[in-house]
């Protein structure tokens, strides 16, 4: 599917939105920016392995770390890495911030669920970090055996919300997460806050913050 262009952005944005009955969001890259603690946690562990920061850092995005623990670390030393990189992200969480319309599209009384690769208890750090709500719904990397691209994440997603996955528009900043949206058949509206449009090719959409969500 092609690129939704910046010019004709504004009127598919709005159809999508009219058209749903719920929303499935990202947190990591669509509500927050964590982009400092993730690359301290994994800058670390290639370190720690010999690996290209840069190369952990791509398979990290969008997915699960227990996942990318398993490609780069062997496998005796996954149980301690996957809770190294975690205390790590609990415990340091300097520099997360609100991206522009995120507080806004979380109040804005559409039905909805967070949908993150990050555990529970993460997922509610960087959220109170970037002085955000916790959504009471919410299908985390605890809830799921596979991690994006697999659909498994959006399909909880749109049963917590009683709708059909097509019902439901995912909102995502990933690759990962949009083959996952994809896969899943729900519609999907893409962020361009970590990757660059030719990544988010398969998005019905691209906007630049959650900030052109709203008023449409």
């Amino acid at each position: 599917m092609p690129v939704v262009s910046r010019t004709r952005t504004d009127g598919v944005v709005g159809r999508l939105l009219a058209a749903a009955d719920g929303l499935l969001i990202d947190v990591d890259g669509t509500l927050v920016d964590s982009s400092a603690p993730v690359r301290r946690v994994w800058t670390a562990f290639a370190d720690r392995h010999g690996a290209d920061p840069e190369a952990v850092l791509r398979a990290a995005s969008g997915r699960p770390s227990r996942e990318t623990v398993r490609r780069f670390a062997p496998p005796a030393e996954h149980a301690r890495e996957a809770e190294l990189l975690e205390r790590g992200e609990l415990d340091d969480p300097a520099g997360i911030r609100a991206l522009p319309g995120a507080a806004e599209l979380l109040a804005s009384g559409s039905p909805l669920v967070v949908v993150t690769s990050c555990s529970r208890a993460l997922m509610r750090v960087r959220l109170g970090a970037a002085g955000l709500p916790i959504p009471k719904l919410a299908v985390t990397a605890d809830d799921v055996v596979h991690g994006k691209p697999d659909p498994e994440c959006f399909l909880r997603g749109a049963a917590a919300l009683r709708l059909a996955p097509k019902r439901c528009l995912v909102i995502e900043d990933s690759p990962a997460g949009v083959a996952a949206a994809r896969a899943a058949g729900s519609p999907v509206v893409a962020v361009r806050t970590t990757h660059p449009d030719v990544q988010l090719a398969d998005a019905d959409a691209i906007v630049d913050t959650p900030a052109d969500l709203l008023a449409r």
